[in-house]
């Protein structure tokens, strides 16, 4: 509703319609095709995990139901791509998670003293975190990731020698550790921000009472620090999930590399399609997830 002036009580003109320019209908026509393209690939991806998902459910059914699935599963000449490649999509999702989760623990276990190391005024402590923090920030994962895989394994007899080897030479051991060196040194910089963001009076507050500095740290401060860091711990735990697809180029068969052997095999483009589902199913789980965790964790600072 338009509000008139209160100086003379009339209404401002109605704005006219705007004209149907090229432009305008150009924009249009793209729309609709955009649309149009959206539905055709919809269609097209649940029309090939039709065939999967009936064999699956199938065990399930009896009686009327059981010979509907029998007679839909007759009625497809050639297994599905889906139906051929599922169990091993499944296989490389669940080694992504692992990596992933793994890396993300270990980063977490290292970021808190990279995080106390950035903050001392002692420069033997705060200048080699600074440089670890500015050196894998700085840096691609990709190249972190050669580094260790390809680079440490040329120290092979050294690594003999201390007894070392049998981690190194294993890929799966050398993602892990690359992914967790890397997410370190950003969980680290996030919680320093937000160990920084807690007022300096809990720090005097908690003085005054006779607390030690580590133990307000570890029960003052840090519980703070964690509520303002949720959010950046979030995008930080997506953004492993979409770079683990590097994994992949070392030998790993996570979910981009199973994506890649099945392609290898097929030349089908949906491949590469359905690993996309995975991880947009992925990502768009985990955030819905976080949100309530965010929610149900800072339920007393909503008004």
């Amino acid at each position: 509703m338009i509000a008139a002036n209160p100086e003379t009580g009339l209404k401002p003109p109605a704005a006219g319609k705007r004209p149907w320019t090229a432009a305008k209908i150009t924009g249009h026509i793209l729309m609709v095709l955009w649309a149009i393209s959206g539905f055709y690939l919809l269609y097209y991806l649940f029309a090939n995990a039709e065939q999967p998902l009936l064999k699956q459910l199938l065990p399930y059914l009896s009686g009327d139901w059981a010979q509907y699935v029998e007679n839909r599963l007759s009625t497809f000449e050639n297994e599905s791509f889906l139906g051929r490649y599922a169990d091993k999509y499944l296989d490389g999702f669940l080694i992504t998670l692992q990596i992933v989760g793994f890396s993300l623990l270990f980063g977490a276990l290292l970021s808190v003293p990279l995080a106390i190391a950035r903050g001392s005024k002692r420069k033997i402590f705060s200048v080699p975190a600074y440089a670890f923090v500015y050196f894998f920030r700085g840096t691609p994962l990709l190249a972190q990731t050669f580094l260790i895989y390809y680079g440490v394994g040329s120290f092979s007899s050294e690594l003999k020698t201390v007894g070392l080897w049998w981690f190194f030479r294993d890929a799966y051991y050398c993602v892990i550790f690359a992914f967790a060196l890397n997410t370190s040194a950003y969980q680290a910089e996030i919680l320093r921000g937000a160990v920084l963001n807690v007022s300096r009076g809990q720090w005097e507050g908690a003085a005054a009472l006779g607390l030690s500095k580590p133990v307000t740290f570890f029960k003052v401060i840090l519980p703070q620090a964690l509520m303002v860091a949720l959010r950046p711990y979030g995008n930080e735990i997506i953004l492993m999930i979409k770079g683990s697809a590097i994994a992949a180029i070392v030998t790993i068969y996570d979910l981009m590399g199973e994506t890649r052997r099945a392609y290898s095999r097929s030349y089908d483009f949906q491949a590469y399609i359905w690993a996309a589902v995975f991880y947009l199913v992925t990502v768009e789980t985990l955030r819905r997830i976080w949100d309530r965790i965010e929610k149900r964790l800072t339920r007393h600072l909503i008004r």
